[in-house]
């Protein structure tokens, strides 16, 4: 959705509701697509106050995720904050402030963003995700395997004799 802030360029004190759904099939990040399980809901305001505009609003969505450990989907339910400023006035040198090249504020690409930001480092199903096994690739999950736990790399075989209880 992209709001004409013409009125809001003029200096003036201005006040505008915003709410709308809008939907989104996937988004890029770190080389994966992410899939949007629910259309994106915003509602908020976008006020003018002097040479700043604010935009706060709350994002309400339900991302699938790729999980980081077993590698299964699982749904992430988003919901976020947004508090954003912007301005027309280049010469403004606070770092928060996003400045405005035109008279139209794209607020999707805004969420977008915000969405990418607050996804986590690591993406996990569960806090107890056991992963797969580092051998045959079983998702531990799932299933037990039977490989042998106690495979050393070779480079670190000599480590294991010093702690050995020989």
């Amino acid at each position: 959705m992209s709001v004409e802030i013409i009125e809001l360029n003029k200096g003036k004190s201005f006040k505008k509701e915003v709410s709308f759904i809008y939907n989104k099939d996937t988004i890029s990040y770190d080389g994966e697509d992410i899939s949007f399980v629910r259309p994106i809901a915003v509602s908020g305001d976008i006020s003018s106050s002097g040479d700043v505009i604010t935009l706060i609003a709350k994002v309400e969505t339900e991302l699938e995720l790729t999980c980081s450990r077993c590698l299964e989907k699982f749904n992430y339910p988003l919901n976020l904050n947004l508090n954003e400023k912007f301005s027309f006035d280049e010469e403004i040198e606070d770092e928060n402030i996003i400045i405005l090249n035109n008279d139209n504020l794209d607020i999707t690409e805004v969420v977008e963003n915000s969405i990418i930001l607050t996804l986590p480092m690591k993406k996990l199903c569960s806090e107890d995700c056991k992963g797969l096994c580092q051998n045959c690739g079983t998702n531990l999950n799932n299933q037990n395997c039977d490989c042998d736990k106690d495979i050393i790399d070779p480079r670190l075989a000599k480590l294991k004799q010093l702690f050995s209880d020989d």
